[in-house]
Parts: C-alpha cells; sequence; structure tokens
C-alpha cells in the first residue's frame, strides 16, 4: 500500500467517525421520509407524462378513426355518384387512415402498460412511505426517550461518583484524625512513663524535690520492714543519700569502738 492510498485511508476514517458522532437518527430519520417523498412526487410526475402521452395516442386514434369513418361515407356517396376514381380515392386515404391507426395501437397498449405498472409502483411507494411514516415517527419517540435517559444515567452516575468522592473523603478525614488520636494517646503514656521527656526543656527543680521525696519515703519504708524481720537489739547503721557519708559513718564506729576494747583487755591482767 503507497503512502499516499495510506493518508487517504486515514482521512476517510478519521472523516467517517466525525460524521457518525456528528449524525442523528431522528435528523436521519426525517432526512430519509423527505427523500421517499421526493420519489413519490418524481413517480407521480412520470405517471402524469405517461398518461398524457396515452391521452395524446388516443385522441390521434380517434381522429384518425373519425377521417377513416367520413373516408368511407365519402366513398359510398361517389360511387353512388358513378364517380369509381373518387371512390377509389377516398378508400386509399382511409386506408392510409387505418395504417396510421395501425401504427398507433402498440404504441398506446405499451403506454398503458407502463401506465398501470407505474400506478402499482406509485401505490406501493405510497403504502411504504406511510408505514414509514409511522414507524419513523415511534423510532423517534424511541430515541428522544432513550437520550433523555442516557443523560438522566449521566447525571445520576455523576451524582453517585461525587458522593462516592465526598464519602472517601470523609472516610480518609477519620482516618487521619483517628491516627492523630492514636499518636497523641501514645505520646501522653511515654511522657507519663518517664521514657520521653515533656517538650520544652528539663523538669523544674519542684518536680526534682518531689521525686526525691518519694524516693526517700520508699527507703524509710523498706528499711523499717527490714528492721522488723531482724528483731530488736541489733543496731543497723543508717544509710545516708552519700556514699562519702556511708564511709564516715562506718570509720566514726570503728573508733569508738577501739577504746572500750583497750580498756577491757588492761582491766583482764588486774583480776
Amino acid at each position: 500500500m503507497s503512502l499516499f492510498q495510506r493518508a487517504r485511508d486515514v482521512l476517510a476514517a478519521k472523516a467517517n467517525k466525525t460524521l457518525d458522532a456528528a449524525e442523528k437518527p431522528d435528523e436521519m430519520l426525517d432526512l430519509s421520509y423527505e427523500q421517499m417523498l421526493d420519489q413519490i412526487t418524481k413517480v407521480r410526475q412520470g405517471l402524469v407524462t405517461i398518461a398524457a402521452s396515452r391521452k395524446q395516442i388516443e385522441l390521434q386514434e380517434q381522429q384518425l378513426q373519425h377521417s377513416a369513418d367520413h373516408l368511407q361515407e365519402q366513398a359510398k356517396t361517389a360511387l353512388s355518384l358513378g364517380k369509381e376514381d373518387l371512390a377509389r380515392e377516398a378508400l386509399s386515404r382511409k386506408a392510409a387512415a387505418q395504417a396510421q391507426i395501425d401504427a398507433l395501437v402498440p404504441q398506446h397498449e405499451q403506454l398503458a402498460e407502463q401506465e398501470e405498472k407505474l400506478g402499482q409502483t406509485l401505490q406501493a411507494l405510497q403504502q411504504r412511505v406511510n408505514n414509514f411514516r409511522s414507524q419513523k415517527e415511534v423510532l423517534k419517540a424511541q430515541y428522544t426517550a432513550a437520550a433523555a435517559s442516557a443523560s438522566i444515567n449521566e447525571e445520576v452516575t455523576g451524582i453517585s461518583t461525587t458522593l462516592d468522592d465526598s464519602g472517601a473523603a470523609l472516610q480518609r478525614a477519620q482516618d487521619k484524625i483517628a491516627t492523630m488520636q492514636a499518636r497523641a494517646g501514645a505520646l501522653d503514656e511515654l511522657l507519663q512513663s518517664g521514657v520521653l521527656e515533656d517538650v520544652g526543656g528539663d523538669t523544674d527543680d519542684i518536680q526534682k524535690e518531689l521525686d526525691e521525696a518519694g524516693t526517700s519515703a520508699d527507703v524509710e519504708n523498706e528499711l523499717a520492714a527490714l528492721k522488723a524481720q531482724i528483731g530488736p537489739g541489733i543496731v543497723v547503721p543508717e544509710l545516708t543519700s552519700g556514699s562519702s557519708e556511708a564511709a564516715g559513718s562506718s570509720e566514726a564506729a570503728g573508733s569508738s569502738e577501739a577504746p572500750g576494747s583497750s580498756s577491757a583487755a588492761s582491766a583482764e591482767p588486774g583480776s
């Protein structure tokens, strides 16, 4: 296939698609109906022309027949008067007229046959046009109803699409809100548990003191519980908050016990 042929086919296809999109069934039905009416008009005109030709031939036949009859009477009259030559001439003219009549008979029959066929064609075409007119109105009503239904369906589809989009947007908003609420709850739990510090700076001094007081109270309670388990008579050294204080207390207890032990040792030899 040549390039020119392909280009022509492409243009023809695009033109056909454009025309098909622009074509409306109701308008095409009206156009077809008008064309059928034009055909009926042409058939009627042809029928009138054939009928006129047939009528003209009939008039010619009548005139020739009238002339032949008149010549026949003239021939009789001339012969009765003894004018045989004149009678012979009249009969000769009568024969010529009869020959013309005989030549017109086939034409008359042919025109009559054509007129009859054309009349039948006109009747069939008229019946077809009447049927087409009824069907045309029904089809136009169906097309109008279908177009209206399609338009309504398109509008309903658009509304449904809008509602679906709105529902999807609402669902997305709900999901986002739920996610934010869950995140906020998790952050609050982490802040309360101390895993995360509050945003904006370190804990203030009052909060530190409260935390230390709570820790000291817990320690004292645990120490009291240990004393109760061990029983009275055993002195448990008190623990302070600092390791240096604990070391100092141990040294002090050692120094206080040393003089007592030495005095006890010196008292034994005397006894």
